[in-house]
């Protein structure tokens, strides 16, 4: 395994690659472990999450700390943007999609969601239905931006990081 600035920072924590892509992949899987007084708020990866419908150009949004910032305290940031390329298709070979938002420094390793208040929501088998309240699709991880003078976002794919996760807990 490749050892990575955070084997530098934490050189006993234990980190996870993905079980058939490896170093090919841009995020790791890390063991929470100090755990008191924290209330986790877990975004679901298998298949039992609503599976609102996702196009290119719908509205998604990367929850993360930008250069750093928080909200009240501890609260991440929501940033809003668009998915910019077709989320079932792979993008460049790999299981990815591009997202178009302003997403910055600080961002790499937050969740990508799709996020709606309630109401009505079509989902993914086309048929709709009613949310009496906010309902979250985890689609992946932000991962960066394809390059420097670009706001397309690089996204790994919710069923790659359930993959690693599976691998782990296994």
């Amino acid at each position: 395994m490749k050892r990575t600035q955070a084997d530098k920072v934490h050189p006993q924590m234990p980190i996870a690659e993905h079980p058939t892509l490896g170093q090919d992949v841009d995020f790791v899987a890390l063991p929470l472990t100090d755990l008191n007084d924290i209330e986790l708020y877990p975004y679901n990866v298998g298949a039992e999450h609503p599976k609102i419908m996702v196009n290119p150009t719908d509205i998604v949004s990367v929850v993360g700390f930008p250069f750093g910032i928080r909200s009240g305290g501890a609260l991440a940031v929501w940033a809003t943007g668009h998915i910019a390329t077709e989320h079932d298709v792979d993008h460049d070979g790999k299981p990815v999609f591009l997202i178009d938002c302003r997403a910055r420094q600080g961002q790499s390793g937050s969740a990508v969601i799709a996020h709606r208040t309630g109401g009505m929501v079509t989902l993914e088998d086309g048929s709709s239905t009613i949310f009496n309240g906010p309902v979250t699709r985890f689609l992946g991880i932000y991962s960066g931006r394809i390059n420097s003078e670009s706001d397309l976002g690089i996204v790994w794919k919710a069923n790659t990081i359930g993959e690693l996760i599976d691998s782990i807990s296994a």
